[in-house]
C-alpha cells in the first residue's frame, strides 16, 4: 500500500470508528457505570472483533455474507432484537442506583463483543475498507501488515476515547437527577439503533 493509499485509509478509518453508534453507546454507558479500567473489557472485545472482522474481510467472507439476503436479514433481525432489549433493559434500570461491585471481565467482553458484531455498519464499514483500499494486484495479506495495525490502533483510541467520556460524565452525574436522564438517553439510543437496523434494507432487495 502506497504511501498515499494509507493516508486515505487512516482518513477513512477515523471517521469509521468516531462516528457514534452502538458501540460508542456501550463505552459511554460502561464508563459510566463501571469505571474507566474496569471498561477497557469492552475496548477489548471490540479490539477483537475488529481483528476477526479484518480477517474474514481479507479473505472475503464478510462479502459472501453480505451478498446473501437470506443470510444477513436473520442477523439483521437477531442484531435488532438484542438492541432493543438492551435499550429496554438500560432503560427500566436507569432509576435504580449504581452498585460499584467487583467487575466481572468475561461478562462485559462478551456483551461489548456481540454489540461490535451485530453492529450492521461493522459489515458495511469492512466491506468498504477493502473494496476501495486494497490493492488487486498486490498479495493482500502483505496489505493486511499495514492494515491491521493502523485499524486496530485507530480502533483502540477512539473507544478509549469513548470510555474515558463515559467515566468522566459518570464522576460529574453519579447520584444526579441529571445522571437518570443521560442513562435513559443512552438506553433510547439502543432501541433507536434497533429499529433502524430492524428497518434496513437488506443488499440484494429492493
Amino acid at each position: 500500500m502506497s504511501l498515499e493509499g494509507w493516508t486515505v485509509f487512516a482518513l477513512f478509518w477515523v471517521v469509521f470508528v468516531t462516528t457514534p453508534g452502538p458501540n460508542a453507546v456501550n463505552c459511554i454507558t460502561n464508563g459510566m457505570t463501571l469505571g474507566f479500567r474496569r471498561s477497557l473489557w469492552g475496548v477489548a472485545a471490540i479490539l477483537t472483533q475488529a481483528a476477526l472482522f479484518l480477517t474474514l474481510s481479507a479473505a472475503g467472507v464478510t462479502a459472501l455474507i453480505a451478498a446473501s439476503p437470506e443470510a444477513f436479514q436473520v442477523a439483521k433481525f437477531i442484531g435488532a432484537g438484542f438492541l432493543i432489549y438492551l435499550g429496554i433493559r438500560g432503560w427500566i434500570m436507569a432509576r435504580r442506583q449504581m452498585v460499584v461491585a467487583e467487575p466481572d471481565g468475561r461478562s462485559i467482553y462478551w456483551r461489548a463483543f456481540a454489540i461490535a458484531t451485530i453492529n450492521p455498519k461493522s459489515v458495511a464499514g469492512y466491506l468498504a475498507a477493502f473494496s476501495q483500499f486494497v490493492q488487486p494486484d498486490v498479495p493482500i495479506w502483505s496489505q493486511m501488515w499495514v492494515i491491521f495495525p493502523t485499524a486496530l490502533s485507530l480502533t483502540a483510541l477512539s473507544y478509549i476515547g469513548y470510555t474515558a467520556l463515559g467515566a468522566g460524565l459518570g464522576r460529574a452525574a453519579l447520584g444526579a437527577v441529571f445522571n437518570v436522564w443521560l442513562r435513559r438517553g443512552l438506553a433510547a439510543c439502543f432501541v433507536i439503533y434497533g429499529v433502524l437496523l430492524g428497518a434496513a434494507s437488506t443488499p440484494g432487495r429492493a
